[in-house]
């Protein structure tokens, strides 16, 4: 699919908003794309990206019930619903115990099964209120962008530079809220 993607005549722009608000992919595919497939300046790389990557977060807070109930209606989709949500429940432990603050850093680490879909659904499946999720889960986004930008223009050292400076801010921030 996304090889179907990257071959069209979309504009790049466009593109990375797209694959940055896929599942699994998210932003952490989509900005070494913009950086080093389609040139473009990391900022607007980091910019787009963030946006395409929240796209999907509040419809899935809102609506991921309904979602499922959908999705459950085949036996095919009860079963990659059962593995998806036992994935899923093993990477609320940390979240169910610092709930924003671990909510923020669940999606600031830019891994596999770490990022904004992952962290909506575990928002859902917790309870966590809409508003404090969406805010958790913008600040984890933006970690990850900085981090993944980091990674792609200085190195492992920015990389983890940035992510432990980030998320400290973030983290204050979310305490005096």
């Amino acid at each position: 699919m996304l090889e179907n993607l990257i071959g069209s005549d979309f504009p790049p722009q466009v593109l990375v908003f797209i694959i940055s608000a896929l599942p699994i992919v998210e932003l952490r595919g989509a900005i070494p794309l913009a950086i080093n497939l389609f040139h473009l300046p990391w900022y607007e790389a980091l910019g787009i990206s963030i946006v395409g990557n929240m796209l999907p977060v509040p419809f899935l807070l809102l609506f991921f019930e309904s979602l499922l109930k959908a999705v459950n209606r085949t036996e095919a989709g009860r079963k990659l619903s059962e593995w998806f949500l036992k994935r899923t429940r093993e990477r609320a432990k940390t979240v169910e115990r610092y709930e924003r603050i671990g909510l923020m850093l669940l999606v600031a680490i830019p891994l596999p099964w770490t990022g904004a879909w992952t962290g909506s659904i575990i928002a859902f499946l917790l309870g966590i209120r809409f508003s404090r999720a969406l805010l958790s889960i913008a600040c984890g986004v933006v970690i990850a962008g900085a981090i993944v930008v980091c990674l792609w223009l200085l190195g492992w050292v920015g990389a983890v530079i940035a992510g432990v400076g980030l998320s400290a801010l973030a983290v204050i921030g979310l305490l005096k809220t």
